[in-house]
C-alpha cells in the first residue's frame, strides 16, 4: 500500500525540557496528544508502532541534559510493521514487514557514509538535532497545525511513525516485539561498542561501568567475545545479581578498586567501557585501564560536564580513549548479526527486559529510570 492521506495519532509530546520537577508521575512533562502524521514522502515508511524501549537518552531529553527544540514527540528505540510506503517504486521494504528502528538515518554520501563510517555521518546528526526527518522537515502537527519534533529520526512513544527508510532495519517477522525493539538502541549501541569500538578479542580483559540497558549490552558482548575476566561495576544490587548470572564479577562502586586490584593482574583491564554518561565515571573509568588499555565510552553527560585527566597519560601510559556513537554500528549490518547470536543463544538480550508496560505509564516509568530501578522498560501503544 502507498500512503496518500495523514494518519490521527497518539504520541507522548515533552512541551519544555528541564524544568520538570521530580517525581514526573505527579509533574508529568510528557502528555499523550493526538496529533495528525503527514504521509510518508518517497523513501520514507509509515509504521504501526508495536513496541518501544525507554532509554536514558530519552530521560536526558526531558531532565534537561540533551537540549532539543520543543515541542518533541520522543522515543528512539522501536520495532513496528510497515503499514505504508512513500512510492510504489520503493524497494527493499513491503507493506507487513516487521521492522527495527535505527535512531540515527544515514544519509549514504557524505564522506564519512562513503568511508564506512555511517554513524558518523553529519548530514543524520543535524537532522536529529534539529529534530526533524533526512528529508527535511515535519511530519508530526498538533492541533493547531504547528509542527511536532522528531526525536532521533523516530519519535516511537506513538502508535505510528514516520521514518525514512534508512532508519529501518527489516527483521523477522515472528521476533517477539519486545524482544525486537531492544536491538535498536541498548544492543546496537553496548554490544557495538565491545565488538566494534574495542574490537574486544578472546581472552582480553574488560570492565564495564553501569548496568543499564547499554551496559549490560556491552557485558553480554564481551561474553559472546570471549573476554575474561569481565567485571561489572554498577551500584545497584539486583542489577549487580543479572550481571554476575552472567558471568561478570560484579561490585558497587565502592569496592571497585579492590577488585580491579584483585583480578587484573596489570593494575587494570585490557578494555574498560563506560555507559553511565557522567565525566566524573569516565574518568574512574580511564584510570581502570591498564597501561596500553582501551576506554570506550558510550554515555552522554550534560555537555557542559569537563573531562579531567592527566594529559600526560595518554602518552606515557600509551592509553586510547574511545569515542562510540551507536556503537560504531552500521545498523543493516549489525542488528541482523545481533539477532543471529541471540538466537544462537549467545546473546540472551531478553536479560535486559524489565516490564512491559502501557504507554499512558510513560511519566512514572520516567522516574523508575532516573531511580536506577529498571534496566529496560517496555511500552506499547
Amino acid at each position: 500500500m502507498v500512503a496518500g492521506q495523514m494518519t490521527t495519532i497518539t504520541a507522548a509530546v515533552l512541551a519544555r525540557s528541564g524544568d520538570q520537577p521530580r517525581p514526573y508521575a505527579e509533574s508529568r512533562p510528557l502528555t499523550l496528544a493526538t496529533l495528525t502524521l503527514d504521509p510518508p514522502r518517497p523513501g520514507e515508511l509509515l509504521i504501526r508502532i508495536d513496541a518501544a524501549g525507554l532509554c536514558h537518552s530519552d530521560l536526558s531529553v526531558v531532565n534537561g541534559d540533551r537540549p532539543r527544540p520543543m515541542p518533541m514527540a520522543i522515543g528512539h528505540e522501536a520495532t513496528g510493521i510497515v503499514a505504508a510506503l512513500g512510492s510504489a517504486d520503493d524497494t527493499g521494504f513491503a507493506v507487513g514487514d516487521r521492522v527495527v528502528l535505527a535512531f540515527l538515518p544515514s544519509c549514504g554520501e557524505c564522506v564519512r557514509c562513503r568511508s564506512g563510517e555511517a554513524y558518523m555521518c553529519a548530514v543524520g546528526a543535524a537532522a536529529n538535532g534539529e529534530g526533524r526527518l533526512l528529508q527535511g522537515g515535519c511530519r508530526l502537527h498538533d492541533a493547531d497545525g504547528g509542527d511536532v519534533r522528531h526525536h532521533l529520526g523516530v519519535s516511537a512513544f506513538a502508535t505510528h511513525a514516520v521514518v525514512d527508510r534508512r532508519s529501518a532495519v527489516k527483521v523477522d517477522r515472528d521476533l517477539p516485539p519486545e524482544i525486537a525493539a531492544l536491538f535498536g538502541c541498548a544492543v546496537l549501541t553496548g554490544v557495538g561498542a565491545v565488538m566494534n569500538s574495542a574490537a574486544v578479542r578472546p581472552g582480553e580483559s574488560v570492565i564495564v561501568y553501569g548496568l543499564g540497558g547499554v551496559g549490560l549490552s556491552a557485558l553480554l558482548g564481551a561474553r559472546a567475545s570471549g573476554a575474561a575476566p569481565i567485571l561489572a561495576i554498577d551500584p545497584f544490587a539486583d542489577k549487580r545479581a543479572i550481571a554476575q548470572d552472567l558471568g561478570a564479577v560484579a561490585v558497587g562502586p565502592e569496592d571497585a578498586a579492590e577488585a580491579i586490584a584483585r583480578l587484573f593482574s596489570e593494575g587494570g583491564a585490557d578494555v574498560v567501557v563506560e555507559t553511565v554518561g557522567k565525566a566524573a565515571v569516565l574518568r574512574d573509568a580511564y584510570r581502570a585501564a591498564r597501561r596500553g588499555g582501551r576506554i570506550v565510552t558510550v554515555g552522554l553527560p550534560n555537555p557542559a560536564e569537563p573531562l579531567d585527566i592527566p594529559a600526560v597519560s595518554l602518552v606515557a601510559e600509551g592509553k586510547t580513549l574511545i569515542g562510540s556513537y551507536m556503537g560504531s554500528s552500521i545498523p543493516a549490518r549489525d542488528i541482523p548479526r545481533y539477532i543471529a547470536l541471540w538466537k544462537a543463544g549467545r546473546l540472551p538480550v531478553e536479560r535486559l527486559l524489565s516490564s512491559v508496560h502501557p504507554l499512558a505509564d510513560i511519566n512514572s516509568l520516567l522516574d523508575a529510570l532516573a531511580d536506577g530501578r529498571a534496566i529496560r522498560q517496555i511500552v506499547t501503544p
